[in-house]
């Protein structure tokens, strides 16, 4: 018997100055068995970074074929695929031949920084890919945050993110290693 996704609902408040994107979202994820809290809380940031009225969560963890997020326009056109992890290059260069802009959160310290050194030389024919490495502190301090029910706000203002859920503040370093900086 298969084990199934534990749900989480995430009522999400956004105040990014720097996008002048200020909206609230009722979000609910699906938690594969396999996921963690820190890779479902990092699914989590990358919408509040990206978000969009036509923002969704795809089947990241369960379908090559699905990003983690992605945003269509009318059309079924993928303008927007996102990542988070450490995805294999060749989904990486089949995204890129699928959407406008791919965007990879990638985490997990060392084995995050190993992973794009040993993928950086293909990276760099891929003009349409950015790569945000995201500290193992930050991306730690995000899974406390992990409850069924939460109630979250992100504040995005000159390069620096927060997320908090009205007791503990989470600051979040983004290092572009690929693409256009982000923040500072």
């Amino acid at each position: 018997m298969a084990i199934k996704a534990t749900i989480f609902k995430a009522d999400l408040q956004i105040a990014d100055m720097e996008r002048h994107y200020y909206h609230d979202h009722a979000l609910t994820l699906a938690r594969h068995p396999s996921e963690t809290d820190e890779r479902m809380m990092v699914r989590l940031l990358a919408f509040a970074l990206h978000a969009h009225e036509h923002l969704s969560f795809g089947e990241g963890m369960t379908a090559d074929d699905e990003p983690d997020l992605w945003l269509k326009d009318l059309t079924g056109a993928i303008k927007l695929w996102i990542d988070v992890g450490l995805p294999d290059e060749k989904l990486i260069r089949k995204a890129c031949g699928r959407a406008g802009q791919v965007v990879v959160y990638a985490y997990g310290g060392r084995t995050a920084e190993m992973w794009f050194a040993q993928n950086s030389e293909k990276f760099e024919r891929l003009k349409n890919l950015t790569v945000i490495n995201l500290l193992p502190e930050n991306t730690r301090a995000l899974a406390k945050l992990a409850q069924r029910t939460m109630q979250l706000q992100c504040t995005i203002q000159d390069g620096q993110v927060w997320l908090s859920d009205g007791n503990d503040s989470v600051p979040v370093e983004r290092v572009t290693l690929k693409g256009t900086k982000v923040g500072r």
